[in-house]
């Protein structure tokens, strides 16, 4: 016998389309039977966290931009969209999602960039893919199908689940649709590169991050420091003629997102570390590129995973595995009180543990 659940719309409120009944119904008949759920949409980002073993739950067919108003700077897409399809309607309206999510070879969606919560190279003068995310629609662990965000800020269990669902790879709940704040894209872009050692390009980001510098991205690799000043004509230009340097190919910041420069090529595996902007550089074997202005740093490293994370720890960061299999913790271990938490919210939004069970650590 199969459970049922249908979602009455609030006045004025869209009713659920038919892909998204399907995926409630797969949701229901899944608690019915306690069948665990893999979640994904392209799967573009298999290669992040644990492997999960359940029936798979494939977002895609729930596709589409529901509301796109360039006025508002807001719009509503359905999760199973992908996300290279999101980012052409916005650039049509000389618009963007400032996050700078990657798109992976276009196979991305948008569902997996909220729950993978992954930016690109303006992350830190920008905000992240949370900071953009103005409300939700989510099916529950109980099966139902309930929209966050706006008015309806928490559930009962006085979570912003809207804020919660990004980054949590699909662990709370399965995201059907999101609602973004957009921006305009920046009037004027200039891309430069210059010839600098490591420490005094840590030294000089330090400095100009005291100025009102118009920078958006700022990576250091084989010897340079590549910059990408954006803003109004006068400021950009200003700040270039200060700064120097030689023209950049813009192409270079799409290789970086998308992890396609040679450095990626390296047949080690890659760890992403997250350290304090002020981290020179640390003691560990590898080859590493400098993302973010020094707040992200890339490793192309042999080195055993625990010794990787405690290092980054001891630097007051984080490291997570990005290559598949290498770790069974290919992210940080959590500090005993942080576990705890992660445990209890888990427990509220998905009581029997259907979604993503062990993606991210194997208890949760």
């Amino acid at each position: 016998m199969t459970a049922t659940h249908t979602h009455s719309a609030r006045p004025g409120e869209r009713p659920a389309s038919a892909a998204e009944q399907q995926l409630q119904q797969q949701v229901l008949d899944a608690l019915l039977s306690k069948t665990p759920l893999a979640i994904q949409g392209a799967n573009s980002k298999a290669f992040l966290g644990r492997p999960v073993t359940g029936e798979v739950l494939d977002t895609r067919p729930h596709s589409g931009i529901v509301n796109y108003d360039p006025t508002e700077l807001v719009v509503t897409v359905r999760s199973g969209t992908p996300l290279v399809e999101l980012l052409e309607a916005l650039d049509q309206q000389g618009q963007m999602l400032p996050c700078e999510p990657p798109v992976f070879g276009g196979a991305a969606t948008v569902g997996g960039m909220v729950a993978a919560g992954l930016s690109g190279p303006r992350r830190p003068w920008s905000g992240s893919v949370r900071d953009f995310v103005l409300g939700t629609k989510v099916i529950t662990g109980h099966g139902k199908l309930m929209r966050f965000g706006g008015e309806v800020m928490k559930n009962v269990a006085g979570y912003d689940l809207s804020r919660l669902i990004a980054g949590s790879h699909g662990l709370l709940g399965v995201l059907t649709e999101v609602s973004m704040k957009v921006l305009p894209k920046p009037v004027c872009t200039h891309h430069l590169s210059l010839d600098l050692p490591v420490e005094k390009a840590l030294l000089k980001l330090a400095e100009w991050g005291q100025q009102p510098i118009p920078m958006t991205a700022a990576c250091h690799i084989d010897g340079q420091l590549r910059l990408r000043l954006e803003g109004g004509i006068g400021s950009v230009r200003s700040a270039a003629d200060r700064i120097g340097g030689e023209e950049l190919d813009p192409e270079f910041w799409t290789q970086l997102n998308e992890q396609q420069l040679p450095f990626f090529q390296d047949p080690r595996p890659l760890w992403r570390l997250s350290l304090p902007t002020v981290t020179q550089e640390i003691d560990l074997s590898g080859d590493a590129l400098l993302d973010w202005g020094g707040s992200q740093r890339w490793l192309k490293s042999d080195a055993s995973g625990m010794d990787i994370q405690a290092l980054a720890s001891q630097h007051g960061g984080h490291a997570t595995c990005y290559t598949a299999g290498i770790t069974d913790t290919p992210f940080q271990p959590l500090a005993p009180l942080l576990e705890h938490y992660h445990r209890r919210l888990k427990a509220q939004l998905d009581p029997q543990g259907i979604f993503n069970p062990g993606r991210t650590y194997a208890a949760i």
